[in-house]
């Protein structure tokens, strides 16, 4: 008896059977897909991510074409899948492997655009491939006019903070402390918190010394938010 090789159609068919009306509805409105909101036009079915995940696992040797095409679909959940299924595979690759997931990642920025499609993805593939290299790509996401190279650029930088490297993300911090879209202020916050809470708490002080006055307010409260009520005043005053 032949078995039938897996393809993008197999995951389609099996979104659709998980999807829940109801729970698209609420959200699509979650992700601020109105007019004018940053997720403008994205299509949800209603998967949880712990759904997307159990899918993801069916279909982990799904083939990279096919991966391709999930991440041009319209449908958000099937492109998050896509971002699972590459994520997973990452750390068991060889590095020519790993070296086409990142080119695929890369080329196809346009459709891993809202914020958790970046967050669950970019530092363990991005942030993983970087590591021992130039962060270059990293410095030219932070200047990108795309919202999410962006926030790739800054969400990359955790696997950095993870091995005790808090470098990147000052770097990438200061190239983004003049943005004006809240969900870098946030990405950036939660970054430099995580860089005090497992880096360097000292490296989180010496950098809100030189920017708390100035930075956004939104992600100087993310980067303090585990200081000591004495220590938050003490920087919310600058």
């Amino acid at each position: 008896m032949l078995i039938k090789a897996i393809s993008y159609k197999n995951v389609h068919v099996a979104v659709a059977k998980a999807g829940n009306k109801t729970r698209a509805k609420n959200v699509a409105r979650f992700f601020k897909t109105g007019p004018g909101q940053y997720g403008e036009g994205d299509m949800f079915v209603g998967l949880t991510v712990p759904m997307s995940r159990v899918i993801a696992k069916n279909y982990k040797d799904l083939s990279l074409a096919d991966i391709k095409k999930l991440l041009a679909s319209k449908i958000h959940e099937e492109r998050l899948i896509a971002l699972l299924i590459l994520t997973s595979r990452f750390s068991s690759s060889s590095p020519a492997q790993q070296k086409s997931i990142v080119d695929l990642y890369l080329n196809n920025t346009k459709n891993i655009n809202n914020w958790d499609l970046v967050d669950l993805s970019a530092s363990h593939i991005i942030g993983n491939y970087l590591q021992g290299k130039s962060i270059a790509l990293l410095k030219k996401f932070a200047l990108s006019p795309n919202l999410w190279e962006r926030r790739i650029a800054i969400i990359s930088t955790f696997t950095f903070i993870k091995k005790g490297d808090y470098k990147p993300t000052l770097t990438i911090s200061t190239l983004l402390l003049n943005d004006t879209h809240d969900l870098i202020h946030k990405a950036v916050g939660w970054m430099l918190r995580e860089v005090g809470k497992r880096a360097s708490k000292e490296a989180l002080c010496g950098f809100l010394n030189d920017h708390a006055k100035t930075m956004p307010r939104t992600m100087l409260r993310y980067a303090i938010e585990h200081f000591n009520p004495k220590e938050k005043f003490y920087y919310m005053k600058k």
